[in-house]
């Protein structure tokens, strides 16, 4: 499938939600917005009802405000599912960080909690890379679940990219330097790092991320070049409180948003985007190699509003 059949199949939970509701709202003929003061008049139970609809799909109260305001504003005669649609994607686009420039291999460090799937995520980046012809090596920095190690092995076999592990209950930080020193000596172009799962209200653990961060930058220039925070997306509103103490704690560049597939509440990534102004880099759409995809902030609105059948 195509990225944007995949986005589709993945967010089709909310889609059949926002739909639905939206279909019932275009039916209403005072959601012409922006066409004088008798429509705006008459719209008020209309924007009452999208704002019901917008948090219900996880966009959060402070987004939906926004884009109510703006769609409140909107001037020209259009329809309100087109409005919205323009509207999301504004709120979407956070922008991506300037590359940071460094030695080689470029390092990626992966953090979030428990239960994200870091893991998988890593290995799946890893295929992705491999795909526009760089050679990752994996690191694996979770010394202290041997499962993990184990697990993130087999996807490193998967996704044909190097391995680097320790023994069990290594220091984290001494494995990334290790396998930093290995993508060197062995030419690679990036160190995927998969650390252990910590609750981010844990300061001990977000201590251990920023040593890694620390030994990272000794063992090559600039690193760690990007910092990627994986989100399970069922989680909804309880992943900002993750996202903004990682964002504090170690300087996260982007998210990676897992497990849409299995969530009606796929508007989280809106919130992310225009409440902490963190650009989600990819998503996790399904349970195979391929279904981490780059995101796109025109495809996933589209996606949102597009039925996969």
């Amino acid at each position: 499938m195509s990225f944007l059949e995949r986005l589709r199949a993945g967010l089709r939970r909310t889609t059949d939600q926002l739909v639905g509701r939206f279909d019932r709202l275009d039916a209403d003929p005072a959601t012409r917005v922006g066409v004088g003061p008798a429509a705006a008049t008459a719209s008020l139970d209309t924007l009452d009802t999208l704002e019901e609809i917008l948090i219900e799909a996880d966009i959060g109260v402070s987004a939906s405000r926004r884009l109510l305001d703006r769609v409140r504003d909107h001037t020209g005669d259009a329809d309100l599912r087109s409005v919205v649609k323009h509207e999301l994607r504004r709120l979407l686009e956070a922008p991506i960080p300037a590359p940071v420039r460094g030695g080689c291999p470029r390092v990626v460090l992966v953090v979030g909690v428990n239960g994200t799937g870091k893991t998988t995520t890593v290995g799946r980046l890893a295929r992705l890379l491999a795909l526009s012809g760089q050679q990752p090596v994996i690191c694996a920095a979770d010394t202290f679940r041997a499962a993990a190690v184990e697990q993130l092995q087999v996807w490193a076999r998967r996704a044909e990219a190097d391995f680097v592990r320790a023994r069990p209950g290594a220091d984290p930080a001494a494995v990334v330097f290790d396998a930093i020193s290995a993508g060197k000596a062995r030419g690679r172009d990036v160190v995927l790092v998969d650390t252990a799962g910590r609750v981010h209200t844990r300061t001990n653990l977000m201590s251990e991320l920023d040593k890694i961060r620390r030994v990272a930058g000794r063992a090559v220039d600039g690193a760690p070049h990007e910092t990627l925070l994986v989100l399970d997306a069922t989680v909804g509103q309880n992943g900002l409180a993750q996202a903004q103490a990682f964002l504090e704690a170690v300087g996260v560049t982007g998210v990676v948003l897992t497990k849409l597939d299995g969530t009606a509440k796929g508007g989280i990534a809106v919130a992310i985007t225009a409440e902490l102004g963190v650009p989600i880099r990819y998503v996790g759409v399904g349970e195979q190699l391929d279904d981490l995809v780059p995101f796109s902030a025109a495809e996933y609105v589209e996606a949102l509003f597009e039925p996969a059948w």
